[in-house]
């Protein structure tokens, strides 16, 4: 008998409320496959964890904690004894536990469901353990997806990873209109300024203070100017060493009298705020300090929104802003985004075609397109029969239980 129920996808991943990209992105696309499937999507979530002990929703079935080992073995079992049809593994170094998130395989190794693997960093020149690591996923995998070009460039010259075990699926962003920053603007207050926006979690490979030292050129050309730094410090950063990184920019702000053309808005926001901050962009811009960076969903966003971008060449810009959707200025240079900034302010023509240019682009990866392709790719990876509960397990008797240290799961 064919089970009647919907096709269910266990997704390895941070999670909201945890306030991070990777459970930002896991949330759109589940959202979005579920539009996919017309209903027929279940997702059953298996949350990295910290210590926060945080509340999640009835999607989230268990809990790994990142240096707990024996909390993958126990979710492969969880898994492998429910009807999950396919497992899809949002991967990045830094949530997974051991030498170069190691501990990630031995969940996969252990689990006897297809997966299917988002790789949200590859790093070029990888240590011996980040190595072996991501090679490790690579191979328990179906399928690898990376969001650029350069990805499978890498995989291929690097890890080894042949063409078609490769997927290239670009970075969801929301189906926004192209919208006139002005209406925007009056809402958020900040009427008869001309506004430069940067967003994202606070830490100090974005190279704020780099963009700080490049504002007093861009005042002087146009005193309305209000750079508006939107975004928490990275909770990362907050457990090792605090505000201090948001303090060091609130020092240069002050040493450079720019108190009236600077704001921060030290939030988590939401989905909604976050829109209307871009919506009411004129510049966007990306100081990142360093070129290997594969992925932006920030940036993504601003090129979806139709914002005319400044960027230092990490390897996501270089992508998202050739062919003129974008000015690519060098790294570290304060003088160079000065002048790129300066330089598209006072050029209408040059203004209107970049964010006609960059919104056009956008439309190939709005969340609806993103989410039809990933929802065809988890399907062809279903078995073609209803996986069955082994005889003498039933998940009925299981029961979720609050988090404690030392069981997750246990049978009722």
């Amino acid at each position: 008998m064919l089970r009647e129920t919907a096709e269910r996808v266990a997704f390895v991943s941070s999670c909201l409320p945890r306030k991070c990209g990777i459970a930002t992105f896991t949330s759109d696309l589940i959202a979005n496959i579920n539009l996919a499937s017309n209903g027929d999507f279940e997702p059953v979530i298996i949350a990295m964890d910290r210590e926060d002990k945080l509340e999640y929703g009835d999607s989230v079935k268990f809990r790994i904690r990142k240096d707990v080992k024996h909390d993958y073995v126990r979710a492969a079992d969880y898994v492998n004894f429910s009807d999950v049809d396919v497992v899809s593994v949002q991967h990045e170094f830094g949530l997974f536990g051991g030498d170069g998130g190691e501990y990630l395989s031995l969940l996969l190794k252990r689990l006897n469901k297809p997966v299917i693997t988002t790789l949200h960093t590859v790093i070029e020149k990888p240590s011996i353990e980040y190595f072996r690591s991501l090679v490790d996923v690579c191979e328990a995998s179906e399928k690898v997806i990376v969001m650029n070009r350069y990805g499978i460039k890498m995989l291929q010259n690097t890890y080894g990873i042949p063409e078609s075990k490769i997927e290239l699926i670009p970075h969801g962003i929301p189906d926004l209109p192209f919208a006139d920053s002005s209406l925007h603007k009056s809402k958020l207050g900040m009427a008869d300024r001309r506004t430069i926006l940067t967003f994202g979690l606070l830490g100090r490979n974005k190279g704020i203070e780099v963009m700080l030292r490049a504002l007093p050129a861009i005042v002087k050309a146009d005193p309305s100017i209000l750079y508006i730094v939107l975004g928490a410090t990275h909770p990362e950063v907050l457990r090792s060493e605090g505000q201090s990184y948001k303090l060091k920019l609130e020092k240069i702000v002050a040493d450079l009298g720019l108190q009236s053309n600077v704001m921060f808005d030290n939030r988590f926001v939401s989905d909604e705020e976050l829109f209307q901050y871009l919506a009411a962009a004129d510049v966007y811009v990306t100081p990142y300090l360093h070129k290997e960076q594969l992925t932006s969903g920030t940036l993504a966003f601003a090129v979806g929104t139709g914002r005319a971008v400044v960027s230092t060449p990490y390897w996501a810009a270089q992508e998202l802003l050739a062919q003129g959707r974008g000015k690519l200025v060098r790294f570290g240079d304060s003088e160079h985004i000065a002048r790129s900034v300066v330089e598209i302010l006072s050029n209408n023509s040059l203004f209107d075609r970049m964010k006609r240019q960059a919104y056009e682009y956008g439309r190939s990866m709005i969340w609806p397109k993103v989410g039809r392709t990933y929802w065809k790719l988890l399907r062809e990876h279903m078995p073609l029969m209803p996986i069955r509960l082994m005889p003498s397990v039933d998940l009925r008797g299981w029961t979720k239980i609050p988090y404690d240290p030392e069981h997750i799961y246990r049978s009722a």
